[in-house]
């Protein structure tokens, strides 16, 4: 376009790029030119205008002249204005700021994904539900703790980034200004806001930010539900710290300043105020669905990372207009620790509760003890959070809920807080439900094992973990250890009073003066009955399980000190007085069927592998 004479006016400067009078002015743009001069000129023309606008000697023709003239003005202004931020706008490159954000848990790693289900039933029998579902939880790695507490801390500074070239900005700073100078506010905030949102959206869709209604997000499995909180804890610190506050900086560049209102603040919320809630409102469906035991970990993992986020949210929205969305994190945040709280007592009713009735083979360690106590040792991990979320002591004895529970009094352990209250708690309840279980059992010496083994299991748990055996305290471990040892000792006398009852003395002496002093029939009898119940005791309890295999060795040991004195010393006073026909069993064969005890192995078994 040739340039105007000097004295051409303003009003037809202004006409000269009215696109719905010329071709030439619908198919160009004055800031695509690059040519500074004209756009100078076309700004002063509208400075001019509206100078001239103001002036109280105008007539009606000459206003009407110049309305029409800044209407045109305008629309020029406002296609500008979009087309300098359409094709200067472009969505953050968020893969280098999210591989930024370090991957390394607050937790020592442990194994990775733990599943444990109670044993398979018949189909008869109904599954609790809550259990079901717990049971079937796959815990996460912990390294895939990542998207918590300490990765959070790694990019825990806002970090605002320059969206457009320095001298797009100052050209929109220039239409802005006039736009909102001549009464224009609401459109070029609309203009602003329409454009910004859909690259905010694009943002948004690259960090794996779906658009979810609260409705979709409950409906959605758990392991669905479990990766998308993930992303969602990774793609919140990006949003925040990174794109809604490089968003407000960009507002603050072109409209600070700018008109009698806050024109910064209006342009920001026009942006982000629908992206901030598709980001808040993932987290609040989740804070309200249902309260399954199984959530837990990542409604934590939530909290800690919405906890981490709330100074960087309040910088970020802290004007007037931002408050309806500065003060919904701290409601979700309430709103996830209730949830919390729901869950962990849910975890509590299902242990509880917990209906298998068919004993696991060889009293061998229940699904139900593993599957709890390595729910516990993850309630130990995040103490931090859960320390400041559970305030109150649990609800113990028979009014816990519609079901029988075990009494307990925490007063022994007042000094405990109520989290480490909680988990002592769980403890007692897994207890008396693994009671309940031994009663299944047809020989109480596998019942005795079965407890043995269980309790000895949460007791080693416990000690294997630091932070967990300082939450339990050692006075409920010592409680713990006198249980299962206890166990252990019922479980003995249970099997081997009958064994050691053989080789008492009393009713082998005979009397008459005919007499040795020894009855052989009655000590036939007893070597038959010795070797009957032996052979007995042996074949089965080579069967039964004792997994742990200190535990197994100290079982063994403690048998032996008291069955081979007994047997040796009982050889010693009356083998020579029975044919070696009756004696079964030398003190070595007796050693090495003890030690054959407890593998879960038959008899058969044993022997095959002593031949190999």
């Amino acid at each position: 376009m040739e340039s105007p004479e000097n004295n051409i006016t303003a009003e037809q400067i202004i006409l000269r790029w009215d696109s719905t009078a010329s071709e030439d002015a619908r198919t160009r743009m004055i800031f695509e030119q690059h040519d500074r001069q004209e756009i100078n000129r076309y700004l002063q023309a509208v400075d001019q205008i509206q100078t001239s606008m103001n002036s109280t000697t105008l007539s009606d023709g000459e206003s009407k002249k110049l309305n029409n003239a800044i209407q045109i003005a305008m629309a020029r202004l406002e296609d500008e204005f979009r087309n300098i931020l359409i094709t200067n706008s472009t969505p953050i490159e968020t893969e280098p700021i999210t591989e930024s954000i370090s991957l390394t848990p607050r937790t020592t790693p442990r194994n990775s994904s733990f599943h444990a289900s109670p044993e398979n039933e018949n189909s008869g029998n109904r599954r609790d539900e809550s259990i079901s579902r717990i049971s079937s939880a796959s815990f996460t790695d912990r390294n895939e703790r990542s998207v918590t507490f300490a990765s959070c801390r790694s990019m825990n500074s806002i970090r605002e980034q320059d969206l457009l070239p320095p001298e797009s900005i100052s050209d929109l700073r220039s239409i802005a200004e006039r736009m909102i100078a001549a009464g224009y506010f609401r459109e070029c905030v609309q203009v602003y806001g329409s454009v910004r949102k859909s690259v905010v959206d694009g943002s948004f869709k690259k960090l794996g930010v779906e658009k979810l209604s609260i409705g979709d997000i409950q409906r959605l499995d758990w392991e669905a539900m479990n990766t998308k909180i993930g992303r969602w804890i990774r793609a919140a610190k990006v949003c925040i710290r990174v794109l809604f506050a490089s968003e407000k900086k960009l507002c603050r560049q072109i409209f600070e300043d700018l008109g009698s209102t806050a024109a910064d603040d209006a342009c920001f919320i026009e942006t982000v105020k629908a992206p901030a809630n598709q980001l808040f409102n993932f987290v609040e469906a989740i804070s309200i669905s249902r309260r399954s035991p199984e959530k837990l970990f990542k409604i934590l993992d939530l909290h800690d990372s919405l906890l981490d986020l709330l100074p960087d949210i309040d910088d970020v929205f802290d004007s007037k207009p931002a408050e309806s969305i500065r003060i919904q994190a701290p409601e979700i945040l309430s709103r996830l620790a209730e949830a919390a709280r729901g869950m962990l007592s849910e975890f509590e009713n299902a242990v509880l509760r917990e209906p298998s009735k068919v004993p696991v083979p060889g009293g061998t360690i229940h699904p139900l003890t593993r599957y709890v106590m390595n729910y516990i040792s993850l309630i130990s991990d995040y103490k931090q959070t859960l320390g400041e979320i559970i305030i109150s002591r649990p609800t113990t004895g028979s009014r816990h809920c519609d079901v029988t529970a075990p009494e307990m009094d925490f007063d022994e352990l007042d000094e405990q807080p109520p989290l480490a209250l909680h988990l002592i708690w769980i403890i007692a309840i897994l207890q008396f439900n693994l009671e309940g279980k031994s009663k299944h059992y047809k020989d109480n010496s596998l019942a005795h094992l079965f407890i043995m083994n269980n309790v000895h299991y949460i007791v080693q748990k416990i000690k294997g973990s630091l932070e967990l055996r300082e939450m339990i305290g050692d006075q409920y471990l010592r409680t713990l250890t006198r249980i299962f040892r206890q166990a252990a000792t019922n479980h003995q006398r249970a099997t081997w009073i009958g064994v050691l009852h053989c080789l008492r003395d009393q009713g082998l002496h005979s009397t008459g003066s005919f007499s040795s002093g020894v009855s052989k029939s009655a000590l036939r009898e007893r070597f038959k009955s010795f070797n009957a119940i032996f052979d007995e005791v042996h074949r089965t309890q080579a069967l039964w399980l004792v997994p742990d295999e200190q535990l197994r060795e100290e079982l063994r040991i403690s048998i032996l000190e008291k069955l081979i004195p007994a047997y040796r010393s009982f050889l010693g006073r009356f083998r020579n007085h029975i044919s070696d026909n009756y004696i079964k069993y030398s003190v070595e064969d007796l050693e090495n069927g003890v030690l054959e005890l407890f593998e879960g192995l038959a008899v058969s078994q044993h022997s095959r592998r002593r031949s190999q």
